[in-house]
């Protein structure tokens, strides 16, 4: 009978005839079995993507539209050794919850057998040296023997079932040395205790076991405090939204039933399902998840509200300009899950490497068994000596060099406000010697602000809030924000590409440009900055220039000079006025600036200091900045930038400080310092270990310390990649 495999419902449309599923595995644990899944999956014709997140053991995948049934995807990981389902959030949890605790109850085990085994194998120690009777030897050979094998076999599934996996499919990964070493030293003892032998091994073994379950519990959990942020923003997410479906009646409505345009309700306590920008009520929202500001934000007319901002005092009517998948906060999410499951050129390395390793060290152990036989040993001790090669040379250590360092830095990245949009972007960041910003929507804010406000007498500039209500355009709304204008006057009528008129009290107030409202004399004679854009207001024959322009980050000067600090040449590129760019390189100390600027004027510029042998880091916003941002050695966007620069940008910031940009450098400045550091501490444990094992120096017990030993080592040493600050200093 044939089943017949709905996955509709979990597929998506992945763009330019694209469709992707997100599947998630059972048995990933290493950076082996990453690379196998992938590149098994990539093989089969039409696949586009194939990419492992090992942080929460899910594959995403992407493929031809309309080419490939997704059940296929499922039978070919069978083949490769892994049961596969659809994601689910929730089942997701569940699983991890439950693997969490087995690996626990293994540790317990493991760790208690150890304690007792040690204690019984201390005697024998101290025996074997003085008159301890060969009967009582045997007896605590046989009590190790009923501890060690029950605990053994219970506490080795994680890696018995892996090693299994693969040998059943032909394949060899990290486990598989492992489960040889354990039962290899199990099956002596046991051969070397009927014979009542000196020596046993079951020490060896059930304490290799406990310290390899340690180095998988501390792995599991790191992944699991990263894996918390991107639940942290899954929490954030509502799935209904209070709909207007008549002029005062709304609906429970799920989100992907809510397009751009409708209108929704949000009351005090709720987060938002949705974007959109307030058209009536005011109120204070906590969106400090989402953009990284720390203070309640006053929303009132104009003011954009993302999806997960938590609304909290009054209620509002937002208009929607984004749901779904189309919000901040799904594309935030849709960052972050890059970044876990990025892959870097130094991982790539590690993966190449762990997948020779296995049938290398396996070749290793057999050549030294033979050659000690050929020397004159007996199989005895050639075998132990064998034994003590397998568990020493495990690459362990390696295959967790490269991937902790990057799960760490990339979690601790997103809590300084840095997103990875790329697998090699640590690395490239880190070479970064020189940074070149674009000015507008970049070292400025996207939000417009009225400069000269304190100068317009409060009468005035609240009547002219009141009527920039009343226009679309993005000037007035920054007026009518500055105002804190609330009402809009009634009968204001606006006209296409000059401005809003209306008629208060008998007296014509115009707003828009100074020609339209008769102030063109006033504006050519007044100071103002020459960044601002213009807009004139009039009540009668009053006239009032108001200057509307982008601020400056809050700490764009700070930031500057960090970078300078840290030996990081920094200019502007910028498209805008020279006056504007003027006046922003004076205020942030830079030196080096050009206005004016095409985007092939950026690459050029980018191209010469390649030439020079600069390392470029680009940060930049808009679309006319995506060229320069994919030619540069690596890229940063704020979140505000358009889609198609996201795209492009190797990482994006989130939030108004500039200061992540330096927090960015400063930790994948770190990070790549560790990932060299593990690789080299991987290798040289090798390089020591191998030889002294071969030798047979080394028994079963010294290797099973010094094999785990190295790997926890590894690991503690990634863990320093956590600490980054967002202050810039």
């Amino acid at each position: 009978m044939q089943v017949t495999r709905d996955f509709s419902h979990y597929v998506r449309a992945a763009g330019a005839g694209l469709q992707h599923i997100d599947l998630a595995v059972e048995g990933v644990h290493c950076a082996g079995c990453m690379a196998k899944i992938e590149r098994g999956l990539s093989a089969i014709p039409d696949v586009t993507l194939a990419r492992v997140n090992l942080t929460d053991r899910r594959v995403a995948l992407e493929w031809k539209e309309g080419t490939l049934d997704p059940g296929r995807f499922i039978d070919r990981l069978e083949e490769l050794g892994y049961k596969a389902y659809p994601y689910e959030t929730e089942s997701a949890e569940a699983t991890e919850v439950a693997e969490s605790r087995f690996l626990l109850r293994c540790l317990g085990i493991a760790a208690f057998a150890t304690m007792n085994v040690m204690m019984l194998s201390i005697p024998v120690w101290s025996g074997n040296v003085s008159d301890m009777l060969p009967e009582q030897r045997d007896f605590f050979h046989w009590l190790s023997a009923l501890i060690a094998l029950p605990a053994a076999a219970y506490a080795g599934q994680p890696f018995f079932r892996s090693a299994w996996r693969a040998l059943s499919n032909k394949t060899t990964n990290m486990d598989v040395p492992i489960s040889i070493g354990v039962c290899l030293a199990l099956g002596m003892s046991v051969v070397e205790t009927v014979n009542h032998a000196e020596h046993t091994y079951f020490d060896a073994a059930i304490m290799l076991l406990t310290f390899l379950l340690v180095g998988r519990f501390l792995d599991q959990n790191m992944r699991r405090r990263t894996r918390a942020v991107a639940g942290n923003l899954a929490a954030l997410k509502a799935e209904t939204a209070a709909k207007f479906v008549g002029p005062d009646e709304i609906s429970q409505v799920p989100v992907a039933a809510i397009h751009p345009g409708d209108i929704v309700l949000l009351r005090p306590g709720e987060r938002c399902a949705v974007d959109g920008t307030v058209i009536e009520g005011r109120s204070e929202i906590d969106q400090s998840l989402i953009t990284g500001e720390t203070l309640y934000v006053t929303a009132e007319h104009g003011t954009p509200v993302y999806a997960g901002s938590m609304n909290i005092s009054g209620t509002l009517r937002l208009r929607v300009s984004a749901a779904s998948e189309s919000t901040l906060l799904a594309e935030i999410t849709r960052l972050l899950d890059n970044a876990l499951a990025a892959r870097s050129r130094y991982m790539r390395l590690a993966d190449r490497a762990s997948r020779l390793y296995a049938p290398v060290v396996h070749a290793t152990a057999l050549v030294t068994i033979l050659g000690w036989v050929i020397a004159g040993a007996g199989w005895h001790d050639a075998i132990v000596t064998g034994v003590a090669v397998l568990i020493i040379t495990c690459p362990c250590a390696l295959g967790l060099a490269i991937p902790t360092v990057q799960t760490v830095a990339s979690g601790a990245m997103f809590k300084a406000g840095v997103l990875l949009n790329a697998g090699d972007a640590i690395e490239r960041l880190a070479e970064a010697d020189h940074v070149i910003f674009d000015k507008t929507g970049t070292l400025t804010l996207p939000d417009l602000e009225v400069m000269n406000a304190a100068a317009i007498p409060a009468d005035i500039f609240g009547l002219a809030g009141r009527l920039a209500l009343s226009s679309h355009h993005p000037v007035a709304a920054a007026v009518a924000q500055a105002a804190g204008a609330k009402s809009p006057i009634l009968g204001a009528v606006e006209e296409a590409g000059q401005g809003v008129r209306a008629v208060v009290d008998g007296v014509e107030l115009r707003l828009g440009r100074p020609s339209f409202c008769g102030a063109a004399a006033l504006a050519g004679s007044a100071t103002l900055d020459p960044e601002a854009s213009v807009v004139a207001f009039s009540k009668g024959a009053e006239k009032f220039i108001l200057s509307v322009r982008q601020g400056l980050r809050p700490d764009a000067k700070a930031v500057i000079a960090a970078l300078k600090a840290r030996n990081i040449g920094v200019e502007i590129l910028s498209g805008d006025r020279e006056p504007a760019v003027i006046a922003a390189a004076r205020a942030l100390d830079v030196a080096e600036w050009r206005a004016g600027v095409t985007p092939t004027d950026k690459i050029a510029r980018i191209e010469e200091l390649k030439r020079r042998g600069a390392k470029v880091l680009m940060v930049g916003d808009g679309m006319n900045d995506a060229p320069s941002l994919a030619a540069a050695h690596v890229s940063m966007s704020p979140i505000s930038a358009a889609h198609l620069s996201q795209a492009t940008a190797d990482l994006v910031f989130l939030g108004r400080p500039l200061a992540p940009v330096v927090a960015a450098i400063d930790s994948a400045r770190k990070a790549l310092h560790l990932m060299r550091q593990n690789l080299w501490l991987a290798i040289g444990y090798n390089l020591l270990a191998v030889p002294v094992a071969i030798s047979g120096i080394v028994t079963p017990l010294i290797a099973a310390a010094a094999m785990s030993g190295s790997s926890i080592l590894v690991m503690l040493n990634s863990l320093r990649a956590r600490s980054t600050s967002r202050e810039v200093v």
